[in-house]
């Protein structure tokens, strides 16, 4: 395989396109919707792994709308002023701070009661850095000088957790449902042990450790797993990799021995898929769940696509 070709063609796909051509945008998406439903309690989210636990924690009790709509980049979504005013009528907002500027400014602006998922788990440090120029870098959630990562739905642990405190939040503005959201939260925590055992037992004989994406949005996957993550860009993809960046990434592919780097499903894959053709390397989806492509997979659905893609590019033995 050669891996010796210049990154030429890389720099000229980001010459003419930038690192974050995402798919077409939005203001918000079924929050109008489902803040106008009758007779149940609504309920907006911020990405979709909280309109995964609001849907099956809440039940019929609860009408579940997403404030990102599909196909959009939720990091650098914009909120219309139907969607903030629909915000404000909403029984419950459930977000992650820093995540969603616009989210977070509203729900500020709003007074709505609101879920902060990053306040009911642990948060890790940002793996990596912004590998280039990006002017959204001081929207990320910092916490005594350090940028934490978002991304904590990619541990099920974690969004189990989210889930539970979810269940809690529910049964206070709805008491009369409180019995059906905790006994809904448990059967969802089931499953997502479940997929954390399912996750670990996957990746637990492995013949690499490495993987090359296209932006740091891993960290709660690969270290939970002893696997480390090389993106083209840091935590918020909208950072376009500098010439050295890439050369940075041309030697982690030579010396960990990847032979795939991955794409997503929001982002544009040029900027990877240059890459890669440069590399002599093949190309495969991993999806950071940010939002849901296909209304027919669920969270569960694409996370084990996902265990399956990392199993195929880092050669895993059957468990």
């Amino acid at each position: 395989m050669s891996r010796s070709r210049p990154l030429s063609a890389v720099l000229a796909v980001l010459a003419l396109s930038g690192c974050a051509a995402f798919q077409d945008q939005g203001t918000g998406g079924d929050a109008t919707d489902a803040a106008s439903a009758g007779g149940s309690l609504t309920v907006l989210t911020g990405v979709y792994p909280l309109e995964y636990l609001a849907e099956e924690i809440g039940g019929e009790r609860v009408s579940v709308g997403s404030l990102t709509p599909a196909n959009a980049d939720p990091h650098t979504l914009e909120l219309s002023p139907r969607a903030v005013a629909d915000m404000g009528a909403a029984g419950l907002v459930v977000h992650v701070s820093g995540l969603q500027a616009a989210v977070d400014d509203a729900v500020a602006a709003t007074g709505v009661r609101a879920l902060d998922a990053a306040e009911h788990t642990e948060l890790l440090t940002a793996t990596g850095h912004d590998h280039g120029h990006n002017d959204h870098a001081e929207d990320a959630h910092d916490h005594d000088g350090e940028t934490l990562d978002p991304h904590l739905w990619l541990d099920p642990v974690r969004l189990a957790e989210v889930g539970t405190a979810l269940a809690e939040e529910l049964a206070a503005i709805d008491p009369d449902g409180a019995a059906t959201y905790r006994a809904n939260a448990e059967r969802v925590a089931a499953d997502l042990t479940d997929l954390d055992a399912d996750i670990a037992a996957g990746l637990a004989t492995c013949e690499r450790d490495t993987i090359v994406v296209a932006h740091e949005a891993y960290g709660y996957l690969t270290s939970a797993h002893g696997l480390h993550q090389e993106g083209l860009s840091g935590i918020d993809p909208d950072a376009e990799p500098s010439p050295a960046r890439l050369a940075e990434i041309a030697g982690v592919v030579t010396e960990h021995d990847v032979d795939t780097v991955f794409v997503e499903s929001l982002l544009s894959p040029a900027v990877s898929q240059a890459l890669a053709d440069d590399l002599g390397l093949r190309t495969a989806v991993l999806d950071p769940l940010e939002n849901q492509q296909d209304p027919d997979a669920d969270y569960l659905d694409v996370m084990r696509a996902n265990l399956a893609a990392l199993q195929e590019a880092l050669a895993c033995s059957a468990s």
